[in-house]
């Protein structure tokens, strides 16, 4: 604001200067005075301002805006029906949208950019201050939601899990997987610090797979991503889980989250949901929110009263009374 002020001022008074000194008849030298305050330019640049703040978007930024919209919709709307039909549908929303025709995923460069206090402007970059912003306040309120619903890469290696049956998969014993988990926090905090001091943010080609999605990258890469995407099919949800440096950082997030799932007193013994967590985030009746997507798979369990401990308990105790009653 202040340096358009100052081009403007300079351009007018560059202006006025030049028509002054052009000869003129002398009855005209004090109609020709300046007549444009400060407080006029000040109306004209925030009239421009306006102008620009309230230009119709064109329609590829209207469809852009409403595809965002639609994907992180539905997906908090899957999420908060718990559906696993829902949850597929919106797997293969963000694949399609976010990841082969957008390349859009949070990611590393995201938390450069922060850092740098390099972000875009607003006008024409909405719906990634909407993928951003949606992310930030879902993770605050819930937990890493995007990991386990919006994210492309994510969507992609969880739907990866299907393909071979559960007794053909590998699966970590919980004391090595607790102990892989932290990989990734040593992989931002590498990153980061390679960042910092070298400025260069082309590292995240090496660390991140979601390249894969523009279907452009060299030998290396590709080399590295189909390896990875192999061991995807055999340790279920391997990157996410173990090397996803943006995980990690939602996890840090994720300490702060305000509604976090609730634990009966049975699950002190029980290991129904710990069994049926896919990504190693139940250890008894603790839940890591730092490691915890919202799948959903536990939240069906502990709703469903033919299955959890709790409710089966709670049905019991009546006919206990009643047989116990003279």
């Amino acid at each position: 604001m202040t340096i358009a002020r100052v081009l403007v001022a300079f351009v007018m008074t560059g202006f006025l200067c030049t028509a002054a000194a052009a000869p003129r008849p002398a009855q005209d030298v004090e109609a020709a005075q300046p007549t444009l305050s400060l407080e006029d330019l000040d109306a004209l640049l925030e009239e421009d301002e306006a102008e620009e703040s309230v230009a119709s978007l064109n329609s590829s930024e209207i469809t852009d805006i409403i595809g965002i919209v639609v994907v992180l919709g539905f997906a908090f709307f899957s999420f908060a029906r718990k559906s696993v039909a829902l949850k597929y549908i919106s797997f293969a929303l963000s694949i399609a949208y976010l990841g082969f025709y957008k390349s859009n995923l949070v990611s590393i460069v995201n938390i450069f950019a922060i850092l740098q206090g390099n972000l875009p402007g607003f006008r024409h970059s909405i719906p990634w201050y909407l993928l951003i912003g949606f992310t930030v306040v879902s993770t605050v309120l819930w937990g890493r939601l995007y990991c386990g619903r919006i994210c492309a890469f994510g969507a992609l290696t969880q739907a990866l899990d299907r393909i071979l049956p559960s007794r053909l998969r590998i699966d970590p014993p919980a004391w090595l997987d607790r102990r892989l988990a932290y990989l990734k926090y040593g992989i931002l905090g590498g990153v980061l610090v390679y960042f910092l001091s070298t400025g260069d943010f082309l590292i995240y080609r090496y660390v991140e797979p979601f390249w894969m999605f523009t279907l452009n990258g060299n030998t290396v890469m590709w080399t590295l991503v189909t390896i990875l995407l192999i061991a995807t099919v055999f340790v279920r949800n391997l990157y996410c889980r173990y090397l996803c440096s943006v995980g990690a950082a939602l996890g840090l997030i994720s300490n702060f989250t305000v509604f976090r799932i609730k634990r009966w007193g049975e699950c002190q013994t029980c290991k129904i949901c710990e069994k049926a967590c896919e990504w190693g985030a139940i250890d008894g009746p603790r839940i890591s929110v730092a490691e915890c997507v919202r799948c959903d798979d536990c939240e069906r369990i502990y709703h469903d009263q033919k299955k959890c401990v709790h409710w089966i308990v709670l049905k019991k105790k009546p006919r206990a009374q009643t047989a116990a009653s003279p």
